[in-house]
């Protein structure tokens, strides 16, 4: 065990979701589908302790969701940019990942009637960070994952969080 990798605990996520909206059918027989982020809204905020500081805004951002054929996953694609409230500093926070659609998560992405806040355990992704920031150019160095659920509250949108971790020897 003792070459396996660990997990440091870095960040809370918080992104707040317009509803999906369907772009079509893809060459390969699923169908891709665009969620935006809530402009100037949601959250990226360092655990307690953790070696980079940020708590950051996100400005924009969107996913673009593909169906697998059968309907048993789809696949995310994030792209955003968020805005660090202590000093302005820009960070590109993207991520890819994979959704079981068997499950609670899989009713959330279809806007089903009975669908309700959902557990971590269903939404994995990789994440990556870009930024011109000195003070947070370590987190371009990183590996890290992540777990995700959602969070759903009458009258408000959707919002995703995601504990992201830093891969470590």
């Amino acid at each position: 065990m003792a070459d396996f990798p660990k997990l440091i605990p870095a960040f809370s996520v918080h992104i707040a979701i317009d509803p999906p909206k369907p772009v079509g059918p893809t060459a390969t027989g699923g169908h891709l589908t665009h969620v935006s982020f809530v402009p100037n809204s949601g959250f990226i905020r360092s655990e307690p302790g953790y070696a980079v500081q940020l708590d950051a805004v996100f400005l924009h951002g969107a996913d673009f969701i593909k169906a697998d054929p059968d309907g048993s996953h789809v696949r995310l694609e994030v792209q955003s940019v968020a805005q660090d409230n202590s000093d302005d500093a820009l960070v590109r926070f993207n991520y890819t990942g994979t959704i079981g659609m068997g499950g609670p998560a899989g009713k959330v992405l279809r806007g089903e009637a009975d669908a309700a806040t959902t557990g971590f355990g269903e939404a994995f992704t990789h994440v990556k960070f870009e930024t011109g920031s000195p003070r947070l150019a370590a987190l371009q160095y990183k590996t890290y994952v992540a777990s995700g659920r959602f969070i759903l509250e009458a009258g408000k949108p959707v919002i995703v969080e995601y504990k992201v971790s830093e891969l470590s020897a």
